[in-house]
């Protein structure tokens, strides 16, 4: 297998921005609300999806929105959970350092497996 080159990278994050841009960003599940099927699970960021995207489980391609100003794409999150046996991709929207840590921990919860892939800074 190849190894990516560095603008490879670089493709993928302004693609991932250029999607965020041209799509509403709706809002479902709000800071400090509980999961609908998982009361104990409470969200620590603001949750939602793009509109009129479509990720392998059906709905929306998940974002994660961070505290800020900007909507762009700085990390992702890639989940895979052996119960359900299905895997997403979840955009994080200017998050902190330490609401991706937040993040990811919450991906890996019981059967959850998640991996952190942070957009490296510009120089």
């Amino acid at each position: 297998m190849q190894a990516l080159a560095p603008g490879d990278a670089r493709a993928f994050w302004a693609a991932a921005d250029a999607l965020v841009a041209a799509s509403q960003v709706l809002l479902d599940r709000p800071r400090g609300t509980a999961h609908p099927r998982y009361p104990d699970v409470i969200f620590p960021l603001d949750y939602g999806y793009l509109a009129e995207t479509r990720s392998p489980d059906g709905g929306g391609i998940d974002v994660w929105i961070g505290s800020g100003p900007d909507r762009y794409v700085n990390a992702v999150v890639i989940t895979l959970d052996l119960l359900k046996r299905e895997s997403e991709i979840k955009l994080l929207l200017d998050c902190t350092p330490e609401e991706q840590r937040i993040i990811l921990a919450l991906h890996r919860i019981g059967a959850q497996s998640a991996l952190l892939v942070t957009r490296p800074v510009a120089t």
